[in-house]
C-alpha cells in the first residue's frame, strides 16, 4: 500500500522514498537486566492505531524524523524533526 509521507524538510512525498525504522521505544534506565535488554531489543507494542515511528528520507534530503501514523489506515497525523522532540532514536 502506498501513501504520502510529509517530510519535515521536503514536504509530502511517496512513502517509497523513505525507510521505516520502527516505533519509538524507551531505553532502559541504568544498567539493564537481561530481561529488560531483551524486551528493549526484540519486543514492540505494535499497536493497531496511532503509533510514533522513526523514518529516514533515503531518496531525498536524508533526514531522520519522527511521524505519528495510524497503523490501521496509514494516515500520517504529524511529522517533526528529532531536534524538536525530547525522544532519542532506537538502536538499529
Amino acid at each position: 500500500m502506498s501513501f504520502l509521507l510529509p517530510c519535515p524538510n521536503c514536504g509530502p512525498r511517496d512513502v517509497n522514498e523513505f525507510a521505516y525504522a520502527g516505533e519509538v521505544t524507551q531505553r532502559p534506565g541504568g544498567p539493564p537486566s537481561q530481561r529488560e535488554l531483551s524486551a528493549y531489543v526484540y519486543f514492540r507494542r505494535n499497536v493497531a492505531g496511532v503509533q510514533r515511528e522513526w523514518w529516514y528520507h533515503r531518496f531525498g534530503c536524508e533526514l531522520w524524523f519522527l511521524a505519528d501514523r495510524d497503523t490501521r489506515t496509514n494516515e500520517v497525523l504529524h511529522t517533526e524533526s528529532p531536534q524538536v522532540s525530547a525522544e532519542t532514536p532506537a538502536a538499529t
